[in-house]
C-alpha cells in the first residue's frame, strides 16, 4: 500500500519564499505587459520533483521541478510564483494534500535565469 507523502515538520519548513503577484498593464499595442511585485513572506519546505521539458522558441526546455509546500493558503493560484534569493519557481498546479486545510502543496517548475532579465 502507497502512502501519501508526509508532511514536512515544521523545522523542516526552514526555506524563506517571497510570493510573488502578476501586475498587468497595457502595451499600447493592444496586449499586455506583465511584472511581478513582491507579496508575503512565506515559510516552506522544497522537495525535488523530477524535470519537465518545455518546447521555447523551436527548442525544447529542460527545467527542474519541485514541491514546495507551505502553510495552508487559500489565494494561491498559478499566475503567481515564488522566489528564494535569486531563484524564481513558476507555480503550475497548487493541491491540498489533505481535507484539513493545513497545507498547500505548489507543484512549480526552476525557471532559468536569464529568462528573468
Amino acid at each position: 500500500m502507497t502512502t501519501v507523502s508526509q508532511r514536512p515538520s515544521l523545522g523542516a519548513r526552514r526555506r524563506r519564499f517571497v510570493l510573488e503577484r502578476p501586475v498587468e498593464s497595457p502595451d499600447g499595442f493592444g496586449g499586455v505587459l506583465r511584472r511581478y511585485v513582491a507579496g508575503p513572506v512565506l515559510w516552506g519546505a522544497l522537495a525535488p520533483a523530477g524535470i519537465v521539458d518545455r518546447p521555447a522558441g523551436g527548442r525544447t526546455d529542460t527545467l527542474p521541478a519541485y514541491r514546495i509546500t507551505l502553510r495552508g493558503r487559500a489565494d494561491l493560484d498559478p499566475t503567481m510564483r515564488l522566489a528564494a534569493g535569486p531563484r524564481r519557481f513558476a507555480i503550475r498546479a497548487v493541491a491540498e494534500p489533505d481535507a484539513r486545510g493545513r497545507d498547500r502543496v505548489c507543484h512549480v517548475e526552476e525557471l532559468p535565469r536569464e529568462s528573468l532579465s
